[in-house]
């Protein structure tokens, strides 16, 4: 009878009460409901709702078509977003990191999924980073499928949110690009980085808190404007230009350069026999990376295996389309500069071969 009376006694227990909020899941959920729909393309409709969602390869034109797929997250850039207030880009990044990868292997992205966790779920700030998400899909020219929204009270801190992003691109069979073709003499195109993109903010994050700046303060390398919304630039989606670049032809690889820098990302589409020559003084380096640098007092080499420095793709060409690629390029709104050249690999020598000496360090 006492366990009876005991249990009677006892407060009803809900997920709500537990701290996850099903009507704010699904608030979010009717939210970004018209982000996704505006990310539609052929063989996609872009609904929610379902518990999974369809693609149409045939109806995208592909007639055998290898899928190459890439997962992604945005790092700790996320604690800068998070402390500043300002969610709205960082799915950009979110896609960018995906789509990126997926177009070195010349492969079109064809949709997008995002996973969001948090405590608690804010259902204005969710569609804000889902807005962001949104936006990245429609300038990498993917669908924005489906995704998950997690509400995980007693795993994230009040506040603190989580991303990651999957996304899947299709290439013709035969027509991939491996870096197979790479050969001796071929020239390397940098394109322009819009800064950090979404690599190393543990080390930006260090280096911001031993400077006492706060995110709200002018960018001492940008006093126009504030700290975070310099170091919250999102990461450029090179997707479309890249494209054309490969239609064009004579694209013999391309490398996207993300965590490890120039150093260790130029490796992974390399014959074992050749080598890159980069020259490290050909393109200007952006201020954020010097300052980066000096206050910091962080290696040169360091730096550059870091960072992008200032170069977001590398692509590696045939040297007589270097000019009519670089144009090419260009016309779809990049920033190219001819940064290096291929070259046979010393038995024991490195993979790349950059001066850090040759770039300007100086704020």
């Amino acid at each position: 009878m006492w366990r009876e009376d005991a249990i009677a006694s006892r407060t009803h227990l809900t997920y709500g009460g537990a701290g996850v909020d099903i009507d704010a899941g699904n608030a979010l959920v009717e939210a970004i409901k018209p982000l996704a729909k505006a990310t539609a393309r052929p063989g996609s409709d872009a609904g929610l709702g379902g518990f999974g969602a369809f693609f149409d390869l045939k109806a995208a034109g592909y007639r055998d078509p290898v899928l190459v797929a890439a997962t992604d997250g945005v790092g700790t850039k996320l604690k800068i977003a998070i402390a500043a207030g300002r969610h709205d880009t960082i799915g950009v990044d979110l896609v960018a990191m995906c789509v990126n990868d997926l177009v070195v292997q010349g492969a079109d992205p064809l949709f997008f999924l995002d996973y969001y966790a948090s405590a608690k779920l804010d259902v204005s700030l969710g569609r804000a980073v889902v807005g962001g998400i949104a936006a990245g899909c429609t300038e990498a020219g993917c669908a924005l499928i489906g995704g998950e929204t997690a509400e995980m009270p007693g795993l994230y801190a009040a506040g603190d949110y989580d991303l990651a992003g999957f996304a899947v691109g299709a290439v013709e069979r035969g027509q991939a690009i491996t870096g197979a073709e790479v050969a001796d003499g071929d020239a390397i195109l940098g394109l322009a980085s819009t800064g950090l993109h979404a690599n190393g903010f543990s080390l930006v994050r260090k280096v911001v808190s031993d400077s006492g700046i706060g995110y709200g303060e002018a960018a001492p390398f940008a006093p126009q404007i504030g700290l975070s919304t310099a170091l919250l630039t999102p990461t450029r989606i090179y997707v479309r230009a890249c494209l054309a670049a490969i239609r064009a032809g004579g694209v013999h690889a391309l490398a996207h350069i993300t965590g490890g820098g120039l150093t260790e990302n130029v490796p992974r589409v390399l014959p074992a026999h050749l080598a890159a020559e980069i020259d490290g003084g050909a393109w200007p380096l952006p201020p954020v990376f010097a300052w980066l640098a000096a206050e910091g007092r962080v290696p040169a080499a360091e730096m550059l295996r870091t960072f992008n420095c200032g170069i977001g793709m590398a692509v590696i060409v045939a040297p007589d389309r270097a000019e009519a690629l670089a144009a090419v390029l260009a016309e779809h709104g990049e920033t190219v500069f001819r940064i290096g050249r291929i070259v046979p690999r010393a038995a024991g020598g490195p993979a790349v071969a950059i001066d850090p000496d040759a770039v300007s360090w100086r704020p």
